[in-house]
């Protein structure tokens, strides 16, 4: 038996990450969100270490125009708490997207990614524009 066949792990400096860009125009939230987990978590990948942030960019375009099913727009709920006694705030789906629609998909990401310390380091590789324009043009290979 050889002893040189070692499994090797990936360091932080090791991973090569790839641009994909996703349109939310007619997109349903949840179905769309898992897809953008998958990818900034980098679980697809063959050399996948899950101590390592392995995780690619992901672009989303449109998210002003992301549906969700049945009567959510007015049934979810978005909760925030101040941080003062008796101040839960509470907001539709509705009156969310009105106000920031990038929040709506950032926080259904947030919600499927594992918790522990490198979800921040994953968020921060996810950019979410309301509109059709975006900076980061020049560095993505198209997804959907």
């Amino acid at each position: 038996m050889n002893m040189n066949n070692k499994t090797k792990s990936v360091k932080q400096s090791e991973v090569e990450r790839q641009w994909h860009i996703f349109d939310a125009k007619g997109q349903v939230l949840g179905r769309m969100a898992v897809e953008i987990a998958k990818l900034l978590i980098g679980k697809g990948k063959p050399n996948y270490s899950p101590h390592v942030d392995m995780g690619d960019y992901v672009v989303v375009t449109n998210a002003s125009e992301v549906l969700v099913t049945g009567r959510k727009p007015k049934q979810k709920k978005y909760y925030r708490f101040t941080g003062y006694i008796g101040n839960m705030k509470e907001a539709s789906f509705e009156q969310v997207m009105e106000k920031n629609p990038t929040k709506v998909i950032r926080m259904a990401v947030s919600g499927m990614l594992p918790k522990n310390k490198l979800k921040t380091s994953r968020l921060k590789n996810l950019k979410i524009f309301a509109g059709d324009n975006h900076p980061y043009a020049d560095k993505f290979q198209e997804k959907k």
